[in-house]
């Protein structure tokens, strides 16, 4: 399984959204009774950075460090955070499996949405405790699952390519199950690993909304799509038969979605 797995979305806006839309609030909430005014944080795969400012702006007089691989993203949040106004974040490039940093330097190290997306999550781990301080934590959020109703048959064929075209392209989808297993494999002691849930719900109209709206856009737009139909998993007629079943859900009488998430604390003794 390549370490180096491609990103099955890529960085389209329609992608972005979502990841715009992500707080500490709705996102990260299992991490804040870890969190105290200094705290130093780093965030592995900030993306636009919505959560790492909101971080920084948790730990007024700590520091927190974002860094993705994508230079479009690092861009998009260090405009964000001179925006926000908020003064002790920064933002750089970087590979999460070879993290620029010396050993034990962080507080707390956090990715979210992240692991499901790597070949080799227990490597890059594993890199994540060699940069926390003794003492400090790793903590981790991915999805699980997605649970839908009244059931589609279209929106369960979207999650059959979720899932198959991130396995196609080596990655782990539904990562946040496995977490007490990578864990154990990077080296943590289960005495000192904390597994815990939360999901994202969808059931009032808003959120139908901005979660049916996006994928409906995702589905067509992103390298999401450029990579079912690439690949030979899904047709073009197929990926517009799905853009309309999630427009349809987004008006069915009492529709409900949720994404499941698995979340991690790991203490570095």
């Amino acid at each position: 399984m390549p370490e180096e797995a491609q990103y099955a979305h890529g960085h389209h806006p329609s992608v972005l959204r979502s990841h715009k839309w992500r707080t500490v609030e709705n996102s990260a909430a299992y991490l804040v009774p870890h969190l105290t005014p200094t705290t130093t944080i780093l965030d592995v795969g900030c993306g636009p950075g919505n959560i790492t400012i909101d971080l920084a702006s948790r730990v007024p007089s700590g520091h927190v460090i974002g860094l993705d691989r994508a230079d479009i993203v690092i861009a998009d949040a260090t405009s964000l955070a001179k925006e926000s106004g908020v003064a002790n974040v920064e933002f750089h490039t970087g590979d999460v499996y070879a993290l620029d940093f010396p050993d034990g330097t962080f507080d707390v190290v956090h990715a979210h949405q992240v692991l499901q997306h790597l070949g080799d999550p227990v490597r890059a781990l594993k890199e994540m405790r060699r940069v926390t301080k003794k003492g400090g934590i790793v903590a981790v959020r991915d999805m699980t699952d997605f649970l839908h109703w009244p059931e589609k048959p279209e929106l369960v064929e979207f999650r059959e390519l979720f899932w198959g075209i991130s396995t196609r392209l080596g990655t782990h989808p539904g990562a946040g199950k496995m977490f007490r297993k990578f864990a154990r494999e990077a080296g943590f002691e289960q005495s000192d690993v904390t597994v815990t849930s939360s999901n994202w719900t969808y059931a009032d109209q808003e959120g139908l909304d901005f979660w049916a709206g996006m994928w409906a856009d995702r589905v067509l737009q992103s390298e999401f799509h450029d990579n079912c139909v690439s690949m030979g998993m899904a047709k073009e007629e197929d990926m517009q038969r799905i853009s309309r079943a999630w427009k349809d859900f987004q008006t069915t009488q009492d529709a409900w979605y949720v994404v499941t998430n698995g979340e991690l604390i790991a203490k570095n003794q």
